[in-house]
């Protein structure tokens, strides 16, 4: 049998309902409408609302991956940010609390200034403000370096205040530089007066081995001291202006076979935190000088026309 006379329809045994065409063209008609009249009616919209409800939880379950990605990123970076600012609020907190300190450094050097411009204002004699650079590097004595020397006109012997009272003696004068010995060395002694009483005594550096207080020596047994008396300096050597405050009497001990009593007193200065000083000029340029005795021969004299 030759091809051309084979019949191409399918036989009846698999001929079954409409042709491929014919449902192509239904299918594409109803589409059609149903995008028409969901548009125009919703009517799908409550298919939707099953649907949706139906794959809800896959849709849950699907994101969790998702989710637990972007909290752990999220953790991560929170993390990062939280101890930058740690690290930031740190550096803060320790700035502050270092200029903290340098203020209240300065508070209480603006008010150790103002207490040495109110002493200058009630001294008489010429002074020189001075800064303490460092402690003098023998052990067995008590003394400072100040950075004023011959340069600026200071003289031996010159005495050193701070805002409390008498700090020192200046002992060694260089070019830039100056020695000051301070009140409890145990090789310096200076005059002083019981404000109280209004007697006169020698106060000595504390021989001891803390070396940081002053000792009144050769005082009897029997002496009108008190604890708490204040001692300025008396005036009387022509070194130390009159008046100034140079300590407190802190112990008294009395003992019966000494005709002496040990009196211990305590530096108004601040000798192992001085700072800013002023030097004074001595006093004894400003003491009239003794008059010249008069000649023998003048005086017999002078006897004579008597």
């Amino acid at each position: 049998m030759s091809l051309g006379t084979l019949d191409r329809s399918p036989p009846p045994f698999f001929n079954q309902g409409p042709s491929a065409l014919s449902k192509l063209m239904f299918f594409g008609a109803l589409s059609l409408f149903l995008m028409v009249a969901d548009a125009r009616f919703g009517v799908t919209q409550p298919i939707r609302s099953v649907l949706a409800t139906a794959l809800y939880p896959a849709q849950w379950l699907a994101l969790q991956p998702v989710h637990a990605i972007r909290y752990g990123s999220d953790y991560l970076t929170g993390l990062r940010q939280a101890q930058s600012s740690s690290e930031e609020a740190g550096k803060k907190l320790a700035l502050q609390s270092l200029r903290a300190g340098q203020v209240e450094q300065l508070t209480q050097e603006n008010n150790r200034l103002r207490k040495l411009l109110g002493l200058r204002d009630q001294l008489t004699t010429s002074v020189m403000a001075a800064e303490v650079l460092y402690d003098a590097a023998d052990p067995y004595t008590r003394k400072v370096v100040i950075d004023k020397g011959l340069a600026q006109g200071l003289e031996l012997g010159s005495p050193v205040l701070d805002e409390s009272g008498v700090l020192g003696q200046v002992t060694r004068v260089h070019p830039l530089l100056s020695e000051v010995t301070l009140l409890v060395d145990r090789d310096l002694a200076i005059p002083v007066l019981n404000v109280r009483t209004g007697a006169r005594s020698v106060a000595y550096g504390d021989p001891s081995a803390s070396g940081s207080g002053l000792e009144l020596r050769f005082m009897g047994s029997n002496a009108d001291v008190q604890e708490g008396d204040l001692l300025t300096t008396s005036g009387v050597d022509g070194v130390y202006p009159p008046g100034l405050p140079v300590a407190k009497i802190s112990r008294i001990e009395r003992r019966a076979e000494s005709a002496f009593a040990k009196i211990y007193c305590v530096p108004q200065a601040l000798v192992s935190g001085a700072r800013h000083v002023i030097v004074v000029k001595p006093v004894a340029g400003q003491i009239p000088l003794r008059p010249d005795a008069p000649a023998p021969e003048a005086a017999a004299k002078k006897k004579a026309s008597k």
